[in-house]
């Protein structure tokens, strides 16, 4: 039978291109002409669509649909305030979409906070919208155009993103590197330069097409590209995960937030996390680690030499409590160590400070370490401005925490010494480890209930990942609704259990790798790599 459609010619085919291409600049153009809540709404859109391609669902693609149209919306701008509020809207709705879930946890107790959800996330997206509105401001004020526009706009967005991390005790959230995620291959780059290389990669390939040009867009997205085939051959090369000869058994109790507190339930949720760690490994969390064909897996005995609990799983002072360190005891392997989160308090009335802590205890009920959270989290774990704000912090009691010295190598009996990080700690690239006692593996303890079954999870699990690469050593992590999980120090995942279950995984410790780029000189490749870009967008000035 005879095609209904006859195959098309060369003319045609050019005829198609040139259509798309008259598209494409009208379209670019509407964007570029755009004016008012017209113009409000499509940066605010784009920024939605950016968010979408953060954990979990990593939808990469939308951000070559996004950042041309941001910096189409800066080329528009008549003044630097439009130039400013280009990137302001297109942040609002990036952080807006992207963190969500901060709602989760006012909903924990909606009769008190429940008013905040919109004027919080709201907020949110439009106090860190100003970072990326000066970078938007910064690529317009330039005066560069086309290519040198784009590459001074992924240069200053790279910078920004930098700021965002230590400002006002900073909050590095959901960096555009975190988009990679997905998989250990496109990581490996953030071993030499940190995540904020891998965004000043990123925001550049994706932001190319805006010049409305095929060949720049190509060689821009050939830098990625070339980045992730690298990674791979870093993996291929590394081969699998050297051992030691730890094995951990890490708990997650699955308590949902508002039962977590509750006093009367205090002895049920301890009771539950002893028999968990007694109990045998849970066959699903081995399912979920990388690799595996989704074959159930027998339950195994119990052959841990540590045994990891999540934050605050014991929600009261272990130190002067002689009977519950007792208890504890029982799932302490001989000769290893219990490492849990639990607060640490001094003093009474007036004078009382209460850090929120990890602490170490051997077989005997000893407590053996200590570790203090330095990186407290603003209205979670102490109230900014409590003269003028009329509502406690969302952590229980009204007592603000006191914040510990910084990050710190413990030691810990029968195990290498690792660095702690409780919480959000691990978003903070380049600040995790104490470099003058370097560790052997870091472990992060956390209660992310707070964000209940919502893509918060999935994100702050995505940036311990990102940790782990940087630093080239072991991160692992237990979460007390998950996401909990053993990463190596290539990222790639060993175990993990997802969230909304309880069980434990067993696994072994893996080894450090040989110390990265990253971790002799933290941020500053990335920066340097910005600094020479942004210098790069004058060689291209009006291109």
């Amino acid at each position: 039978m005879a095609d209904r459609h006859p195959p098309l010619t060369s003319p045609d085919r050019e005829k198609g291109k040139a259509r798309l291409g008259v598209a494409i600049r009208r379209f670019a153009f509407r964007i570029t002409s755009a004016r008012g809540w017209r113009r409000a709404g499509i940066g605010i859109a784009f920024g939605a669509l950016a968010a979408a391609a953060m954990p979990p669902t990593f939808v990469l693609p939308l951000l070559w649909i996004a950042f041309p149209g941001l910096v189409w919306l800066t080329d528009g701008a008549r003044n630097w305030r439009g130039a400013f509020l280009a990137g302001w809207y297109f942040g609002i709705g990036y952080f807006a979409a992207g963190l969500y879930w901060i709602s989760y946890a006012l909903l924990v107790d909606p009769e008190r906070y429940g008013w905040l959800v919109p004027f919080a996330i709201g907020g949110l997206g439009a106090g860190l919208g100003i970072f990326t509105g000066v970078a938007t401001l910064i690529a317009w004020a330039s005066r560069v155009r086309g290519i040198g526009r784009v590459l001074m706009l992924a240069a200053a967005w790279t910078a920004l993103e930098w700021v965002r991390g230590w400002i006002f005790t900073g909050f590095p959230w959901n960096p555009i590197g975190n988009a990679w995620a997905f998989d250990a291959g496109p990581l490996q780059l953030a071993a030499v330069t940190g995540v904020f290389g891998l965004t000043l990669i990123t925001v550049g390939a994706a932001a190319m097409p805006a010049v409305l040009r095929w060949r720049p867009a190509l060689v821009a997205l050939a830098v990625p590209a070339l980045a992730w085939f690298g990674g791979q051959m870093r993996l291929t090369i590394a081969g699998p995960s050297p051992e030691t000869d730890v094995r951990l058994e890490i708990v997650q109790p699955n308590i949902p937030q508002g039962l977590k507190w509750d006093e009367r339930l205090a002895a049920q949720h301890l009771t539950k996390l002893i028999s968990l760690s007694l109990s045998p490994p849970s066959a699903d969390a081995a399912d979920e680690a990388e690799g595996e064909d989704g074959s159930p897996a027998p339950a195994r005995p119990r052959t841990a030499t540590h045994v990891v609990w999540p934050e605050s799983a014991v929600p009261v002072p272990v130190e002067t409590n002689e009977p519950l360190r007792r208890a504890l005891a029982q799932v302490v392997p001989k000769g290893g160590a219990l490492l849990t989160g639990a607060p640490r308090a001094e003093g009474r009335g007036l004078d009382l400070k209460i850090w929120n802590s990890l602490v170490g205890l051997d077989d005997t009920g000893r407590v053996t370490t200590s570790y203090d959270k330095f990186h407290l989290v603003p209205f979670g774990e102490y109230m900014p401005f409590r003269g003028f704000l009329p509502f406690d912090k969302l952590a229980v009691g009204a007592v603000d925490f006191s914040a510990g010295p910084g990050p710190r190598t413990i030691t810990i009996p029968g195990a290498p010494p690792a660095a702690p990080l409780i919480c959000y700690e691990a978003i903070f690239p380049g600040e995790v480890v104490d470099e003058a006692r370097r560790p052997a593996w870091i472990l992060n303890v956390t209660n992310d209930a707070w964000f209940g079954i919502s893509s918060g999870p999935h994100q702050h699990f995505a940036s311990a990942r990102m940790r782990a690469v940087e630093e080239g050593l072991p991160l692992v992590r237990a979460a007390n609704t998950g996401i909990s999980g053993v990463i190596d120090g290539y990222g790639r995942v060993l175990a993990r259990l997802g969230l909304d279950r309880d069980g434990v995984i067993d696994a072994p410790l893996p080894a450090p790798i040989t110390k990265t780029p990253f971790g002799y000189t933290g941020n500053l490749i990335a920066l340097v790599l910005s600094l020479i870009c942004g210098a790069c967008a004058f060689l291209w000035r009006r291109d």
